[in-house]
C-alpha cells in the first residue's frame, strides 16, 4: 500500500454502487442528491468507520486502447450511469451506516433516481497507489533499466 486513501490499509472494504439514472432524473438531480448523502455520511460516519469515497459520473468515453470488446465508439450510458464508491474499516460498520435513521431518508432519495434499483457489492481491497513525484518515476525507471537482467 503506497497512502493512496490515507487511513485505508488492506484490511479496510471498498462499496460500489452503480447508478443508472430514469430517463426523467438530471445529473444535477443525482449530484445534489448524492451530495446530501455524502455529506451525511461524512458527518456521522467518520468517526464509525468511513474513510472516504468518490463518485464518478460514465463520461461516454471508451479507452480503445484499453478495451478488449472491439472499437466502441459510444456508451449507451453516457450521462446516465454513475459509480458511489466508499471506503470502510469493515463491512460491518458500513453496514452499521445504512441502519442509521439520518442516512435512511436520504438514500432512498437517492434510489428513487435509479433505473436499475441498488446493488451494492462490497470488494476487498488488493492495491492501491498513488502516482510517482517526477523524480521518483526517473529513479524507478532507472532501477529498472539496472536490475532487468536479473528479473525473469
Amino acid at each position: 500500500m503506497s497512502g493512496f486513501i490515507p487511513g485505508f490499509d488492506s484490511d479496510g472494504v471498498v462499496t460500489v454502487n452503480r447508478v443508472v439514472l430514469k430517463a426523467n432524473y438530471s445529473v444535477e438531480d443525482l449530484e445534489e442528491r448524492v451530495a446530501l448523502l455524502c455529506e451525511n455520511v461524512k458527518t456521522y460516519h467518520s468517526d464509525t468507520g468511513f474513510i472516504g469515497g468518490l463518485v464518478m459520473l460514465n463520461s461516454g468515453m471508451i479507452s480503445n486502447e484499453g478495451s478488449t470488446a472491439g472499437q466502441a465508439l459510444e456508451n449507451a450510458l453516457k450521462y446516465r450511469e454513475a459509480l458511489i464508491v466508499t471506503c470502510w474499516r469493515s463491512f460491518e460498520e458500513h453496514e452499521a451506516s445504512h441502519r442509521s435513521p439520518t442516512f435512511q431518508p436520504l438514500f432512498r432519495s437517492v434510489l428513487e433516481l435509479c433505473e436499475n434499483g441498488n446493488e451494492e457489492v462490497a470488494y476487498r481491497l488488493l492495491w492501491s497507489g498513488k502516482a510517482y513525484s517526477k523524480a521518483e518515476a526517473m529513479e524507478a525507471r532507472a532501477a529498472k533499466q539496472r536490475f532487468a537482467s536479473v528479473q525473469t
